[in-house]
């Protein structure tokens, strides 16, 4: 319980977070700086800024932390120059004259790179003006270009509408040009983004100095994750396969000539899954996450290649042996997992990651030489994102973005003195930023309790955040994926499910990232009964000890959570209430429907496309079993959801409803399948609401029947 002078956290906190992210390093060590999201109320909308804390010798923050771009809109992405004295970033802003003046058109340039002074005082410069904005950018070496990634097919407006074979406006007073879509490949349209087919990223070089920008690739596929060699004629990119490659998951790494664009494949398996690569010591090879399909679906590797393509069907699996989880997706409507990220040592001996061990998100040392693997950090919390900083003495800097249960998402370093050989606690990451500190200071988040249970000789990790002493109601929360984690992150849901008296218990079930392939793998072909199993059995746990009562249990999940909520309330009666998000209940629709329409993911997860063992989809889809639901259950879902798309909530509400079924649906327009990560500030913070108060009603108020709708612009 919160002392007297806190209190617990309430769905309008959110408005109140400051969420950093993409923490990057100064070369010289002096200082760190991180994007930083805040909520504005008045706009329903977020803004992103660049924040800068100064570092003194050890790590430690000399100062206090200072916003150095505007935020207007979303400054992000924010990358120091190789020698220190500009940072570039990607920013929305617009001027004046463009805000008034611009067409509908023009914003699709969206994002562009903006350079900003550090040895001198002065504004941000924009340095692109490419017509469909930039998706990433990477520094040459020498500072003088950058490897830019776009949608752009042509420098300026009228270039790239002719590439792209786009209509003209006719003017007022005629009829409109079409604007159907035509789709001849699979792929076309992602979660959050809609239609991407016309949103190719193709790799350019832009000059500094100039602005000057020249296109390399053209490739169907698109390419991602641009990286330098060491002497500035290559950049390695990511790409999918040549042809076909919608009907494929396989991507290749290439490496393209900055000169003349000649592509040279360097990590190319059949079947394989290459990216987030970097270049090694000299340039000779390259260090990439990835593996061969269906295992690189669950596990990601670390592999060496030579730059010179010698050995691209091949490569060296370094990290294998360990069953290690480089990448994995950590659960958290706090703060995101940032992208997968190798980081080289000076001498191309090492790389620096991060992956979860026992529930917590820690930074790892591996060795290229010997595959000696390394922990450098030690906790249970959640580093969310690192840089780290490597000195020719040996000593390393890392600036992380760290959190827990209790603790919000900060700005930590650490300085180690010696990373290879140490076997101490490794890196002690010390608080430098205090973006979060009013709010920590005036609410108690509530710390979780460990809790595990072995089921068919598997260890399950749990965790219970009680509302209080003794026997308790319980929401089990179940996380989506499947392959995901829950672990030591924060969390707003279940902090206000608790403040409502209500104890939160969640727990990894067999299919869970962190625990090795085996585990991993453990619920393909078998979504329901085996991990319903295990969530059962850390139920049956608590009320065995007393911390749940049996007669007042609910159960919640989104996407795969939602999934296994629907299939366990068809298969067993014990839940007062239910609520399923973004939920799963048709497996045929889920993988020929929106972004996994057509994919490789049936066939890696259930070893068979529908058309091949609809009998196999029919009988894992919980939508067979909905005339055996009797919970009273409430479906959440986005009207934009392209991941699983809403008919699947629409097809359960029916069969529910016609068998007189206590159900609700609730659809939430707008919004696409992250609604609780990345949706407006004021739906977030509905959704918390409905979601407390829909278990409140149930296992606090004891009722049975469905409340009352709650009030909304539309009326009754």
């Amino acid at each position: 319980m919160p002392s007297t002078d806190t209190r617990d956290l309430v769905p309008d906190d959110l408005y109140r977070l400051q969420v950093p992210t993409d923490p990057r390093l100064a070369p010289d060590g002096r200082s760190i700086v991180c994007k930083v999201k805040t909520s504005s109320p008045a706009h329903d909308a977020y803004r992103s800024a660049i924040w800068r804390v100064p570092l003194d010798a050890s790590g430690a923050a000399s100062g206090a932390p200072e916003r150095i771009t505007i935020g207007v809109r979303t400054d992000g992405r924010a990358r120091f120059a190789p020698d220190g004295r500009t940072l570039a970033f990607l920013s929305d802003r617009r001027t004046v004259v463009e805000e008034e003046l611009g067409r509908p058109r023009d914003r699709e340039d969206a994002s562009q790179v903006h350079l900003l002074p550090l040895d001198r005082p002065g504004e941000a410069r924009r340095l692109t003006n490419l017509p469909r904005g930039v998706d990433d950018y990477a520094w040459s070496p020498n500072g003088t270009q950058l490897a830019v990634i776009s949608a752009s097919r042509g420098a300026d407006h009228a270039t790239d509408d002719r590439l792209r074979r786009r209509l003209k406006d006719p003017g007022p007073d005629k009829p409109p040009t079409s604007d159907y879509w035509f789709f001849d490949r699979l792929g076309y349209q992602f979660n959050g983004a809609g239609v991407i087919s016309v949103r190719t990223p193709h790799l350019w070089v832009v000059e500094v100095a100039t602005g000057a920008a020249r296109r390399l690739t053209d490739l169907a596929s698109g390419v991602s994750g641009p990286a330098w060699s060491p002497d500035g004629t290559r950049i390695a990119v990511s790409a999918g396969r040549a042809r076909d490659h919608d009907l494929s998951s396989e991507t290749r790494v290439l490496v393209v000539d900055v000169a003349t664009g000649a592509q040279t494949p360097v990590a190319a398996h059949r079947n394989g899954y290459f990216y987030g690569t970097t270049w090694l010591g000299d340039g000779a090879e390259l260090a990439v996450l990835g593996g061969d399909m269906p295992h690189a679906g669950y596990r990601a590797d670390i592999w060496v290649f030579p730059a010179d393509g010698s050995d691209a069907g091949d490569g060296r699996n370094i990290s294998g042996r360990h069953d290690i989880m480089p990448g994995a997706g950590m659960n958290s409507d706090v703060t995101v997992g940032e992208d997968a990220r190798l980081i080289p040592s000076i001498d191309g001996g090492a790389v620096f990651f991060t992956a979860p061990i026992a529930g917590s998100y820690e930074a790892w040392r591996i060795s290229l030489d010997d595959g000696g693997l390394e922990r450098v950090t030690h906790g249970q919390h959640y580093v969310s994102g690192i840089d780290v900083l490597e000195r020719p003495d040996g000593s390393v800097l890392i600036g992380a973005i760290r959190s827990t249960p209790t603790e919000l998402p900060e700005l930590h370093t650490a300085r180690i003195a010696k990373v290879r050989g140490t076997t101490g606690p490794g890196a002690d990451l010390g608080k430098v930023s205090t973006f979060n500190a009013d709010l920590a200071g005036e609410v108690e988040l509530r710390p979780a309790v460990e809790r595990s249970v072995t089921v068919d000789g598997r260890a399950i990790q749990g965790w219970l955040i009680p509302a209080g002493p003794g026997k308790r109601p319980v929401v089990v929360q179940i996380h989506g994926g499947p392959h995901t984690l829950y672990g030591w992150s924060p969390s707003l849901e279940f902090q206000i499910l608790a403040a409502a008296g209500i104890s939160v218990f969640y727990c990894n079930p067999r299919g869970s990232e962190g625990y090795g392939l085996d585990f991993n793998e453990a619920n393909l072909a078998d979504w329901g009964d085996g991990p319903m199993k295990d969530v059962l059995a850390g139920v049956d746990a608590l009320v065995r000890d007393g911390l749940a009562d049996p007669d007042r249990l609910g159960v919640t999940g989104g996407s795969y959570g939602g999934y296994l909520t629907n299939w366990i309330i068809a298969h067993d009666q014990r839940f007062r209430a239910a609520l399923a998000a973004r939920s799963v209940n048709d497996m045929t629709m889920l993988m020929l429907t929106g972004d996994l329409g057509g994919t490789d993911w049936a066939k890696m997860e259930l070893g068979a496309y529908p058309w091949e063992d609809p009998e196999l989809f029919r009988r894992l889809s919980p939508l067979t079993y909905a005339a055996n639901i009797r919970t009273p259950l409430l479906l959440q879902h986005s009207e934009q959801d392209l991941r699983t798309t809403i008919g699947q909530a629409e097809a359960l509400f029916s069969v529910l409803r016609k068998h007189r079924r206590p159900v609700r649906m609730m659809r939430v327009p707008g919004e696409s399948h992250e609604l609780t990560r990345s949706g407006t500030p004021f739906r977030r913070a509905e959704n918390l609401v409905q979601v407390r108060d829909w278990f409140a009603h149930f296992l606090v108020a004891g009722k049975r029947r469905l409340p009352r709708a709650p009030r909304t612009r539309h009326g009754d």
